[in-house]
């Protein structure tokens, strides 16, 4: 067979782009060799629809223990009674949780978008948005943290379903406890989708939701350093509220409409290569490595947004406790927006992503500002001493983001220094 060139050489071409640069977007990691030697592997020949033990297709003995090595490695992880590992990406796990527990037109609420939440959580674009009714809370204008008091008053009014607590855009630690007492008081289940943080959370090094929360969903990429893929996991197993029962009549569990939502309910068979990766970045997590692995990104998250700060840029909430921090550019850029910023920064090898911040004054295709996080240019092995250098050389391009020279100049002195820190020997 004939080497499919064209593709190959992009695939080289990316693999130098993640190499000579620095890698600021909070939700992209770098997977080891291993997990990544996992996802090529044969395991993606097999169709394996339904689960260990009782799958529809021959042959899946060994996918089989495969999958429940991931599952039995990612329930001591979290200290879980029930997990899913099947899921083929976070948004995926969500709908599943969604469809188990709401109705179409049911109501549910999560954090405004424009606020630092996620798609999944109730744009009118996504499922979320399209199929259920989707109210929100907010953040505190002068504080950037979580509208608690907003959260419980709208809740009581407006009595969801569902709460879902969880970002893609929050730097600080969430009150479960809170949450989880009015959802209780309302007979709402509460949610939590902690993709970003959950390598963290593994850590020890964050509060773990699944002592708060009825149901916690996660990606598998981001700070958990493993293939990109969703997962479910329940603290404790309970009762469905609504008395759905089983053929004999007894009244069926979460976890097995769960299992339901996932296959057959919104996905056909399960991606085994991935799974196998997921159980070996499960295997990693559980080291002690790792958590000096995450120890490292925090440090390395509360030295740069210092460092921003220093420089005269606002971080919303006024810093971080975990991985990333949004960074809203009116303060010291006015006229620049996330659009042109991130723009001028990818050209200097420097990737990060425009952001809407809260209470932004420009659209989503423009935005006032930029997400920055620190999970993959510490598994690189860069430590505090490298955040100050650089926000220098970030905020060297943004004071002219259209001066070329300026930006030949950074993107040579990063490519320059990224050499010292190997990223893959292939």
């Amino acid at each position: 067979m004939t080497r499919d060139t064209e593709i190959f050489d992009l695939i080289r071409r990316e693999r130098e782009r993640q190499t000579r640069g620095i890698e600021l977007i909070a939700s992209e990691n770098y997977v080891s060799d291993q997990v990544m030697e996992a996802m090529g592997s044969v395991m993606t020949n097999k169709y394996a629809e339904g689960y260990p033990g009782k799958r529809y297709y021959g042959g899946c003995e060994i996918v089989d223990i495969s999958e429940n090595v991931a599952r039995e490695r990612l329930k001591k992880l979290f200290g879980a009674e029930y997990v899913n590992v099947q899921p083929h990406s976070g948004a995926q796990a969500n709908m599943a949780v969604f469809m188990t527990c709401l109705q179409a037109g049911d109501t549910f609420m999560g954090l405004n978008l424009s606020h630092g939440g996620h798609l999944s959580h109730g744009s009118p674009v996504n499922f979320s948005g399209l199929m259920f009714h989707a109210i929100d809370y907010s953040l505190k204008e002068e504080t950037g943290r979580v509208d608690y008091d907003e959260l419980e008053t709208k809740a009581r009014a407006e009595r969801p379903k569902l709460i879902v607590a969880g970002a893609s855009a929050y730097s600080r630690e969430w009150d479960y406890a809170r949450i989880r007492k009015v959802a209780d008081e309302i007979g709402a289940i509460f949610m939590v989708d902690m993709a970003h943080p959950a390598g963290l959370i593994a850590a020890g090094l964050l509060n773990n939701p699944l002592q708060y929360a009825h149901i916690v969903t996660s990606t598998t990429h981001k700070t958990l350093r493993g293939p990109r893929g969703g997962i479910i996991l329940m603290g404790k197993d309970f009762a469905n509220p609504w008395g759905k029962t089983t053929p004999k009549g007894e009244v069926k569990m979460m976890s097995a409409l769960i299992d339901s939502a996932v296959f057959p309910g919104t996905q056909g068979g399960p991606l085994e290569h991935v799974i196998a990766a997921k159980a070996v970045a499960f295997g990693e997590a559980l080291t002690p490595e790792f958590k000096v692995y995450q120890q490292q990104v925090k440090k390395n998250a509360a030295v740069l947004a210092q460092a921003f700060i220093d420089k005269g840029y606002k971080i919303i909430s006024g810093g971080t406790d975990n991985h990333s921090m949004l960074v809203d550019l009116r303060t010291k850029y006015p006229d620049l927006t996330g659009k042109v910023a991130e723009k001028a920064l990818v050209a200097a090898d420097i990737t990060t992503n425009k952001n809407m911040v809260p209470f932004d004054s420009r659209s989503a295709f423009q935005t006032s500002g930029l997400r920055f996080g620190t999970p993959a240019i510490t598994t690189r092995g860069l430590k505090e001493d490298k955040m100050g250098w650089i926000v220098e050389l970030i905020d060297t391009v943004l004071q002219d983001p259209e001066n070329e020279q300026t930006i030949t100049k950074v993107r040579e002195t990063v490519n320059a220094e990224m050499v010292k820190y190997p990223l893959y020997a292939w």
